[in-house]
């Protein structure tokens, strides 16, 4: 028997190279899951009665509500919700950044977890039970040079969730962070310089800033949010943890 049989997880961004290992990892250990994303082909490919997919804009308030409710209707509870969507910052000076570049960084990494979580939230009361885990960025504790945006939503993330443990503790609803470090996914090239010699960030340059010399691969980050979901994590809210190979020291 898996570590999550039984329970009943929805996980934004599943879609994406992370999001689609925490899936599989979940389904893996037992979990029901509930795969959301505004482009979810990649999901055709996993064979499991236990998933379900929809297709949703993470910023379409009636939207979550509706298919929060829909998954509540369907299994009568919520236990868990891993927001893993997000996009990167192509790096540029803080001059060349439009106030539209801003509220759409703003609005996926930050406005979105928003959204899902008071819905999850609004479900997970009724049980007095649920976890609650947010997909960050070590650059909020290392910051890197023309990312200010990605870092100011990132570092949003960490705050809103930290202030959020304490609302929902009293309700046995646990929240935390992850922040990954520099992980091997399509959207580590997102962060290079569109000017071209000006910021190179590239795989080596990050592999290279990660203390044991590898990038993070989607299975770390997927064995952590695993933990976090089990029975065995049900002590732990509030916390920020670091998958960044050392990144962050």
């Amino acid at each position: 028997m898996g570590q999550l049989e039984a329970k009943v997880i929805a996980v934004t961004g599943a879609g994406g190279g992370m999001g689609k290992k925490v899936v599989e990892n979940l389904l893996a250990e037992g979990a029901t899951v509930v795969a959301l994303d505004i482009n979810t082909e990649s999901l055709s490919s996993i064979e499991n009665e236990n998933i379900r997919v929809k297709a949703i804009n993470l910023l379409d308030e009636n939207s979550i509500q509706q298919t929060f409710k829909e998954i509540f209707n369907e299994y009568n509870k919520l236990d868990g919700l891993v927001n893993i969507a997000g996009i990167a910052q192509s790096a540029k000076p803080i001059t060349e950044v439009e106030l539209s570049e801003w509220h759409k960084i703003m609005d996926i990494n930050a406005t979105a977890i928003f959204l899902t979580s008071r819905e999850a939230v609004r479900y997970m009361k009724e049980a007095k039970n649920g976890s609650i885990i947010n997909i960050g960025s070590v650059s909020v504790t290392r910051p890197r040079p023309g990312l200010q945006s990605y870092v100011a939503s990132k570092g949003a993330v960490e705050a809103f969730s930290k202030a959020l443990a304490l609302e929902a503790a009293p309700f046995n609803i646990r929240v935390n962070v992850v922040h990954p470090g520099p992980a091997d996914t399509q959207m580590l090239g997102q962060f290079s310089s569109q000017q071209a010699g000006e910021v190179e960030l590239n795989k080596d340059i990050f592999a290279e800033s990660v203390p044991l010399g590898r990038l993070i691969n989607p299975a770390d980050i997927s064995a952590t949010v695993t933990h976090l979901l089990t029975d065995g994590a049900q002590i732990i809210t509030g916390a920020v943890i670091h998958v960044d190979g050392g990144r962050s020291i």
